[in-house]
């Protein structure tokens, strides 16, 4: 590859990563995109050119993270990785009364443990380790507006970002002896397909429990709001601007409902419980026993 700068983008197949790594290539950069099938690699270097290189990168494999940063150095040479996109992830949702803990283990081993393997893999390219030429390169999570106010019924997924917070806040404060700076990104409503997996929540496990009905409404509720979201070229900007602005925002709240968003963040919180429950059908007048 060339000396143009380099990122390295992980969950690259589709959605927020996909447009990252589009709008990179279009601003000149390499790009690594991570991607857990053959299929994929092969789709984004079709579309995207010779400025993408595609890696196997499924986060919760520790030897295939450890392969791709591997596959990296070797490209860079002794180049600095410019930017580490931690982009990959999942949304599990259930109520956590009835919700399967493997659900939870796996929402977190994706959502939390992976972007650690990834950082920890990737961070040596970005300027820990000495010899490499070129300024410290930038880590850039994304997390969610889910990382600072819970939903009920998605709570796995507020969990996973919440958790999100406090990493960035704890690496950006590690690394700083570095020059590595680390933000985060805080989308709300994205037009992604990460709700649309099926897989994520099956009403019909909980159709013996008090939430299915809150739970179908759930999935109604976010189809909409999906369908309304921002698109993802929207997050790539503000991932770009994470990596190249001289003073970047440590925290970019990105949704398509500033004013309900707002709202929410400063009404007391026994009154935001309130109004979520009430439009979820999670009252107690709601219960048919």
């Amino acid at each position: 590859m060339s000396v143009s700068p380099s990122a390295m983008i992980t969950g690259a197949s589709t959605g927020i990563g996909y447009a990252t790594a589009e709008f990179l290539v279009e601003k000149g950069w390499n790009v690594f995109a991570g991607v857990r099938q053959q299929a994929d690699a092969d789709r984004l270097k079709e579309a995207l050119g010779e400025a993408v290189l595609p890696v196997m990168c499924d986060v919760t494999d520790a030897a295939q993270v450890k392969a791709a940063g591997d596959q990296v150095r070797e490209a860079l040479g002794d180049q600095t990785l410019a930017g580490l996109v931690n982009n990959a992830g999942v949304a599990v949702a259930g109520p956590l009364l009835h919700l399967p803990v493997e659900d939870m283990q796996r929402q977190l081993e994706i959502n939390v443990t992976g972007q650690l393997r990834a950082s920890q893999v990737f961070a040596p390219l970005l300027g820990t380790e000495t010899g490499r030429s070129g300024k410290p390169g930038r880590i850039v999570n994304i997390s969610s507006v889910a990382g600072f106010s819970a939903m009920p019924l998605v709570t796995p997924y507020a969990c996973s970002k919440h958790a999100m917070e406090a990493f960035t806040q704890g690496l950006r404060r590690e690394l700083l002896m570095y020059g590595i700076d680390v933000v985060a990104i805080n989308p709300g409503p994205i037009a992604t397909p990460i709700w649309d997996k099926a897989e994520e929540l099956d009403p019909n496990q909980y159709a013996d429990t008090d939430y299915i009905s809150a739970i179908e409404r759930l999935m109604g509720f976010m189809v909409s709001r999906g369908k309304k979201g921002l698109p993802p070229v929207k997050v790539a900007e503000a991932i770009y601007a994470g990596l190249t602005d001289a003073k970047p925002k440590l925290n970019t709240v990105l949704t398509p409902e500033p004013l309900q968003s707002w709202l929410l963040s400063v009404l007391p919180s026994r009154m935001t419980d309130r109004i979520i429950t009430k439009q979820l059908g999670l009252t107690p007048d709601s219960l048919t026993r």
